[in-house]
């Protein structure tokens, strides 16, 4: 499984170029049905407004879909889907809402302003660089968990849940590409008595630009 990266929650923001006001909005979406839910709930709250442009990123079947919604021909929905596939993003849903200032913005102009109404409403998000992850338990001692106090940062881990009792018991998220080599250190450091047990696999939001 590879990793992705998407948004963790709605944003938005806007600008005026030439009179013209250009609002960017975006969302998470997993499915075709949520992005044209998303794309239709700002349709209607924009209602008077000249163009709702949109372009959307699914993981689900590899799926891209876009719309001019009445402007020129490949100067608003292509932009706008351009730059979601330049900042890597899936999915994602973007509408770029433009009411019209009464200045012609030429077609350079539109696909300039288009694509920056999208990187505009990226820019207001915050991106998640989603991993192939473990949530995996670890059962030890008081004695080992000095130990693996040190241990664990090494490798980036998210502790989840703590519970300290006859013994301590950790929950944590690790990155799939890292598990072997945790379990094999604490496996080594702990006479084998300590190793992940996984619970789950799934994908998580890991900081980039820490070891892979």
């Amino acid at each position: 499984m590879d990793g992705y990266r998407t948004i963790e929650a709605p944003a938005r923001d806007e600008f005026i170029e030439r009179r013209s006001r250009f609002i960017g909005h975006i969302a998470p979406v997993a499915t075709d049905e949520e992005a044209v839910a998303f794309v239709n709930a700002i349709r209607e709250q924009h209602r008077e407004a000249t163009h709702n442009v949109y372009a959307y990123v699914l993981r689900q079947d590899q799926l891209t879909r876009f719309s001019d919604d009445g402007e020129p021909q490949g100067t608003a929905g292509k932009p706008v889907l351009e730059v979601v596939l330049r900042e890597g993003l899936v999915d994602v849903a973007v509408v770029v809402t433009r009411y019209f200032g009464g200045i012609l913005l030429g077609a350079g102009g539109l696909v300039r302003a288009y694509a920056q109404g999208a990187k505009t409403a990226i820019d207001a998000a915050r991106v998640l660089n989603m991993q192939p992850a473990a949530l995996v338990e670890l059962d030890m001692g008081y004695d080992f968990y000095g130990k693996a106090t040190y241990i664990l940062p090494q490798y980036e881990v998210q502790v989840t849940d703590s519970r300290f009792e006859e013994g301590v018991r950790l929950q944590l998220l690790c990155k799939t590409s890292r598990l072997t080599a945790l379990t094999h250190q604490l496996r080594e450091l702990s006479s084998g008595t300590v190793a992940p047990v996984i619970l789950d696999e799934r994908f998580a939001h890991f900081p980039e630009g820490g070891p892979a």
